[in-house]
């Protein structure tokens, strides 16, 4: 079967692409696109090639049928890839008890915490130290934990996201009204992923909590709302808030190397 090239997107349909608007500077697509790595196609049967083909067609952005805002694993790998190492609002560097894992995801932590502020603009932002604690807690920075090793549905990766959580973010008929983020079961295992995607969830939870409380919520009782700490027996609930607030604590008052 006959390989051949695609040719490079044409110079008016990037420049079209560059006077859209886009969800956050960091993102490649305008809002209501999304971006599809280089990736092999195969062309039908033709007079010409009745074989077939096997053409490249490069990376580039295809429209979201809804025209919402969508997240995918290639682009959250680009953005970590190119914008994360020059973040300065970064959490604590003390790894605490973690070995070299408790900093190992500084650059992400941060990186995606401050995407989500610019993204969804909340009246206080959220601060990168709340979401190391937050990881501390769920996972302790081991980010190929599985809650339950026999159900691949459950609690999984650095911010434990659930397999029921994974479909609600990529839901654009469900109960999220924009910015929504697919990625399969296993991709969630990628610290980026799992990061982006539980920083997103973090902030829905701060809407039910704030429905549910009848005020604005803070964020220590948006972590606790993502926690499910209201299913849990008085004694559990108590444990929960010691330990995340003992890691958060500790990050904060910490002095930054």
């Amino acid at each position: 079967m006959p390989i051949k090239k695609s040719g490079p997107v044409s110079p008016k349909k990037t420049q079209q692409t560059k006077n859209l608007q886009k969800v956050h500077p960091w993102r490649l697509c305008p809002e209501g696109e999304h971006w599809v790595k280089t990736h092999p196609l195969n062309i039908p049967s033709s007079k010409k090639h009745p074989e077939g083909a096997i053409t490249v067609r490069h990376g580039h952005c295809a429209k979201n049928p809804s025209g919402k805002d969508q997240l995918y694993p290639d682009e959250i790998q680009r953005i970590t890839d190119k914008e994360f190492k020059n973040i300065k609002k970064k959490p604590c560097p003390d790894r605490l008890d973690f070995g070299e894992a408790g900093r190992q995801f500084d650059n992400l932590i941060a990186g995606w915490t401050q995407y989500w502020n610019e993204t969804l603009k909340p009246e206080s932002p959220l601060d990168p130290n709340l979401i190391k604690a937050l990881i501390a807690s769920e996972s302790r920075f081991e980010p190929h934990l599985l809650a339950q090793k026999k159900d691949p549905n459950s609690a999984r990766g650095l911010m434990q996201i659930t397999n029921k959580t994974r479909k609600i973010l990529a839901n654009e008929k469900g109960e999220l009204k924009n910015h929504y983020l697919t990625a399969t079961r296993e991709e969630l295992n990628e610290p980026s992923v799992n990061i982006c995607a539980g920083i997103r969830w973090l902030f829905r939870k701060r809407e039910i909590a704030s429905e549910r409380l009848k005020r604005i919520a803070s964020w220590e009782e948006a972590v606790f709302e993502f926690k499910g700490i209201r299913l849990a027996s008085p004694a559990q609930q108590d444990k929960i808030r010691k330990i995340f607030n003992g890691f958060l604590d500790k990050y904060q008052k910490c002095e930054k190397s």
